[in-house]
């Protein structure tokens, strides 16, 4: 019978023990040595030194007077954590609008000077529409763009035109920066933006301002122009619902 061996740890043992590590030292406020930690992480001890130089030197333990705390390293995993949990709530949300309207859902917001769509929730019988124009160079030709840019006061909204100047996407689009301003300035407050192929051709957007602190956001939904007359009913079911959904929007601002 030939006698068992003990192979050497795995790469995933390492990283389990490491994690055990990092639970034990959590433990202790004041941080504790490496011996108790290797006690209590039930990891040997030469083991043990290894890991905790390993997390030391990655920023996720500090060495003080001979004990181990955590790092700021370690931090940043629980920012990542939260960031990442807030995108998971907004894309549950904008997926239950997409299942309950039967159109493609976007959420959008402008962010240091720029249109950034954050999310989309889609299907293939309801798919978005096809970046073809860089989104965020054409702002003033779709229905998101159109809904941010008239958000922003005077200044900011120059500021943004001088930088992407109007120039129209499609035989349908806005011709110019002072037809664009005359359109954004009749957009009613908080009423939806619509817009009809000006982004592209066959496709009809709607999208409504979300006004979260000092933030512009919008959601948005499209539609096949064969189905145009969906638009606004669905944006209105949209635009009454959107409340409560604010909790989620207000944390996906600083995604």
């Amino acid at each position: 019978m030939a006698t068992a061996s003990h192979a050497p740890p795995t790469l995933i043992t390492s990283v389990q023990r490491a994690l055990r590590l990092l639970e034990a030292a959590a433990s202790h406020r004041d941080g504790a040595p490496a011996k108790q930690l290797a006690r209590e992480a039930g990891i040997p001890l030469p083991t043990a030194y290894h890991l905790l130089r390993t997390l030391t030197h990655e920023g996720y333990l500090r060495r003080e007077k001979g004990v181990f705390v955590l790092g700021a390293a370690v931090g940043l995993l629980a920012v990542a954590g939260t960031v990442q949990n807030r995108r998971s709530k907004l894309e549950e949300s904008l997926q239950h609008w997409r299942d309950a309207l039967g159109v493609p859902v976007y959420f959008a917001h402008y962010r240091e000077g720029e249109i950034d769509l954050v999310a989309v929730a889609d299907s293939p019988y309801a798919p978005a529409v096809a970046e073809w124009a860089n989104f965020r160079e054409t702002g003033h030709a779709h229905a998101v763009g159109q809904c941010l840019l008239s958000q922003l006061d005077a200044a900011a909204l120059g500021d943004h035109l001088d930088r992407h100047p109007v120039q129209p996407v499609t035989r349908y689009s806005v011709p110019d920066r002072r037809a664009l301003r005359e359109r954004l300035a009749a957009t009613g407050r908080m009423q939806p933006v619509i817009e009809r192929q000006e982004y592209a051709l066959g496709t009809v957007c709607a999208a409504i301002p979300i006004t979260v602190g000092s933030s512009a956001a919008a959601m948005a939904i499209s539609l096949p122009l064969h189905q145009e007359e969906r638009l606004l009913p669905a944006i209105e079911q949209l635009r009454k619902g959107v409340g409560e959904l604010l909790n989620t929007l207000a944390f996906s601002i600083s995604i």
